[in-house]
């Protein structure tokens, strides 16, 4: 660095003193040196990456092969599950000459509520290689409660399972049940 010759005239002598000025730090290099830093873990780390659950989806049937016959399910080897508002959750096994506000019950979605009852399903059930959970959201559910749903189906090893939408006589008794009254749920839409 190059330094100033001053001359003091006060001085005895008239001695020449160099006057330092104070030391500067070029920050360009310690920036270069980040910015390549910064650039090295951005492209070396790995990003979370989500935890995606698998749904087992049909293959898109061939328009050339007939199509087979729609199967009936026994009300013995299903369960249906009403995924309401308010965190609530409903279950039955009738059909629709039987089913009333009585037979419609509520449960929770812990261990001691939706997966014991899908595992007491599942025992009683007539054939348990043919046991099916049939899901339906209603228009109320929330998006975590039917991800709990799908939880609880791996848990509970239920292979067979289908989301459908609520017939209209399961939406007639759930309405009567949460004390909507009829059509009030569409109106608020």
């Amino acid at each position: 660095m190059a330094e100033v010759q001053v001359q003091d005239k006060s001085a005895k002598g008239g001695k020449v003193r160099s006057k330092k000025n104070n030391p500067r730090v070029d920050m360009t290099p310690m920036v270069d040196l980040n910015f390549l830093l910064l650039m090295f873990f951005m492209f070396t780390s790995t990003f979370s990456k989500p935890n995606v659950m698998d749904l087992g989806l049909p293959a898109k049937p061939d328009p050339t092969k007939p199509q087979p016959k729609p199967t009936e399910i026994k009300l013995s080897n299903s369960i249906s599950l009403l995924l309401g508002k308010n965190n609530r959750i409903f279950w039955h096994q009738q059909d629709s000459s039987s089913l009333n506000d009585q037979n419609l019950n509520e449960t929770n979605y812990d261990r001691e509520g939706i997966r014991k009852v899908i595992e007491q399903a599942k025992a009683r059930a007539a054939d348990k290689s043919k046991f099916t959970v049939i899901i339906k959201p209603t228009d109320d559910a929330v998006y975590k409660n039917f991800v709990d749903i799908l939880d609880e189906m791996a848990i509970t090893n239920s292979e067979q399972y289908g989301v459908t939408d609520l017939k209209p006589w399961e939406k007639a008794i759930y309405d009567k049940k949460v004390g909507n009254p009829a059509g009030a749920a569409s109106a608020t839409k």
